[in-house]
């Protein structure tokens, strides 16, 4: 039996990319995934394949701005598989733009979804994880919060945010509970979508020369979670070998 088997995880952000493919990671080597998304078509597919492939799985539509969304998902685990042994707050948006374009509104919807989201998934989970005695976050953060480059600074800002939030709450967890952050670098998803035109060309040609497929975070995320629960992985990065 791997360390997987059997554990239940909740995933934020399950509708594409990361998030995507770590479900279907977990699930094919046994464990419990439950979704959460906004995008309930793109849940229900995924869910559907999962159990196709012998899987067992639960989602709900989950906006990680809204607390009781995520507490919502949290509950689901526990109301279908009786747990919660990992929370993947993967959920992420990026409409990164210069400063100088004053993108106000996006700032904020960063903020709101990269940092608070993290919180809101804290503040479900936690009791359940001390309840339990056992419990595992792992937060994805970003390569770009290790070299801040143009156009990404509020971006950065919300991901080293998360970045510190993790480490603050490692240090408050305890012998019973572990804190991983994941870090990825270029990967190919739907992350260039909502840029700015004279950024998403950039970012989009990135993705397609030297980008790594969501997969190769997904399996990050299981080294993470397979580990005995007295070892805590506290930072993984994964990024091109061709990245700067």
């Amino acid at each position: 039996m791997s360390g997987i088997e059997g554990k239940v995880v909740a995933i934020t952000g399950a509708g594409s990319g990361i998030g995507e493919a770590t479900a279907r990671l977990l699930a094919e080597r046994g464990a419990k995934v439950v979704l959460g998304a906004r995008r309930t078509e793109r849940l229900a597919d995924l869910a559907g394949r999962i159990e196709k492939s012998g899987g067992q799985v639960a989602w709900i539509r989950t906006d990680v701005t809204v607390r009781q969304d995520v507490a919502s998902l949290v509950e689901l685990a526990r109301d279908r598989f009786g747990r919660l042994d990992a929370l993947v707050s993967n959920a992420g948006i990026g409409p990164i733009s210069p400063l100088d374009d004053l993108c106000v509104e996006d700032w904020e919807n960063m903020i709101d979804v990269n940092f608070k989201g993290v919180l809101y998934g804290i503040a479900a989970a936690l009791p359940v994880f001390r309840e339990q005695g056992s419990g595992h976050f792992v937060n994805v953060v970003s390569t770009a919060g290790l070299r801040i480059v143009p156009t990404q600074a509020v971006y950065a800002a919300t991901k080293n945010a998360v970045r510190t939030l993790s480490e603050g709450l490692r240090q408050e967890a305890g012998d019973s509970l572990r804190v991983t952050v994941v870090s990825p670098g270029v990967t190919r998803t739907e992350f260039a979508d909502h840029m700015a035109p004279e950024v998403k060309e950039r970012i989009a040609s990135s993705m397609g020369d030297i980008g790594i497929p969501p997969e190769s975070i997904a399996r990050a995320i299981a080294f993470a979670v397979e580990q005995p629960d007295n070892v805590d992985v506290g930072d993984i990065v994964v990024r091109p070998t061709a990245q700067g």
